[in-house]
């Protein structure tokens, strides 16, 4: 769930929050940087942050539209400022993401999520998606 939706786990501080009143080792985060990038936060730093707690993470990429943004504010409906977008075609730092996750040994999923409209009219543009994702994520893998 996206941060405004149903989803409370929205940010580095709350999630430090949730860490100290559930202390589980089954507890973690299911990151998602693109979410981070349109409320105009640092992806990268909660990589390093909250290294122990990432148990699932998101290849989505994000393009935030300062002309809108600064016409409709922070506090708009955020798809009024920005589109979900695949890998590389937005703004998330993607050399940066994927050195982080490789500097804490990150070793679980990585999942590729399409939610760029340009790529949603057919299961076609979907594999279209995926298969484009791959090939511009797959130079920063090791």
């Amino acid at each position: 769930e996206w941060p405004g939706g149903k989803n409370l786990a929205t940010t580095p501080a709350i999630w430090k929050k949730m860490f100290e009143i559930i202390p589980s080792d089954a507890f973690g985060l299911n990151y998602d940087p693109s979410h981070l990038v349109w409320m105009q936060m640092d992806e990268v730093k909660p990589i390093y942050d909250f290294k122990d707690k990432l148990f699932h993470v998101h290849a989505k990429d994000v393009k935030v539209y300062p002309e809108k943004l600064n016409e409709v504010g922070i506090m708009a409906y955020p798809l009024d400022y920005h589109s979900p977008k695949i890998p590389g075609l937005g703004d998330v730092n993607w050399r940066g993401f994927f050195s982080a996750l490789t500097s804490v040994k990150y070793r679980g999923p990585v999942c590729i999520e399409v939610e760029d409209k340009a790529y949603e009219g057919s299961q076609k543009d979907v594999e279209a998606a995926i298969l484009t994702s791959r090939n511009y994520l797959k130079q920063f893998l090791a």
